[in-house]
């Protein structure tokens, strides 16, 4: 019986590893937005076959960071402007509770940890570097939610964030003004987890951060197709 499962745990991995590469290269930007997944083309380039490769792009059509349009085929997800301001939308109240029910297993030391990292935001929009930024802005929020005790709200915010990677990339161009108050809410954010706020207003201050990320793409009148 073992020998029989072989077969099918070694195109399972094959599969979760072409999963994994695709999607890492997607949320760097080797495959930016609108970039065609073509199989052959695929398979040349990372060694492995189109089946395991197919089942990778179905998984990715799934977490919504590749779509599959008429007579193109697969390819990496375009968003507009209103679609990104709907899901911000959706994240801002996803993090608000994430934030409020994280906010008690948080020793001081982690209060400090979390700080750090919102100090080096500041250096990286000093240096307008916006990758550095990018990635700092993920590292600082996770900083907070890998606190959080609800497992299923965890992998929720995984899924949000990965999908909307590539539009905060674009944000930090189109609404630049926005990058430095994120800086300034977040600290807001740290004070009131310090000295141990209710809920209730960790909660509203939490939601409204990313509330006001939405509402300044909104009035920055971004093109439809630039995200």
């Amino acid at each position: 019986m073992s020998t029989a499962k072989k077969p099918a745990r070694a195109k399972e991995s094959k599969a979760e590893r072409s999963y994994e590469l695709l999607r890492s290269r997607i949320l760097d930007g080797t495959y930016g937005p609108g970039y065609r997944l073509v199989m052959d083309q695929l398979a040349r380039e990372t060694g492995v076959s189109t089946i395991p490769l197919r089942e990778a792009v179905r998984r990715l059509q799934s977490d919504g960071l590749v779509e599959v349009v008429r007579n193109i085929g697969a390819r990496v997800a375009v968003f507009d402007a209103a679609q990104v301001e709907h899901s911000l939308q959706i994240l801002a109240r996803l993090e608000g509770y994430a934030t409020a029910i994280s906010a008690p297993h948080m020793t001081p030391e982690k209060i400090e940890a979390s700080r750090k990292i919102n100090s080096r935001m500041m250096e990286a929009l000093e240096a307008f570097d916006p990758s550095s930024f990018t990635a700092l802005n993920r590292e600082f929020h996770f900083s907070i939610y890998e606190h959080c005790p609800d497992e299923h709200l965890n992998a929720l915010l995984e899924s949000e964030w990965a999908r909307l990677d590539h539009m905060r990339r674009s944000s930090f161009t189109y609404v630049p003004g926005r990058a430095r108050r994120s800086v300034e809410e977040h600290e807001h954010m740290l004070d009131l987890i310090e000295r141990g706020a209710d809920p209730h207003e960790i909660e509203r201050v939490a939601c409204a951060h990313k509330i006001a990320t939405a509402a300044a793409l909104h009035n920055a009148n971004v093109p439809p197709r630039a995200i």
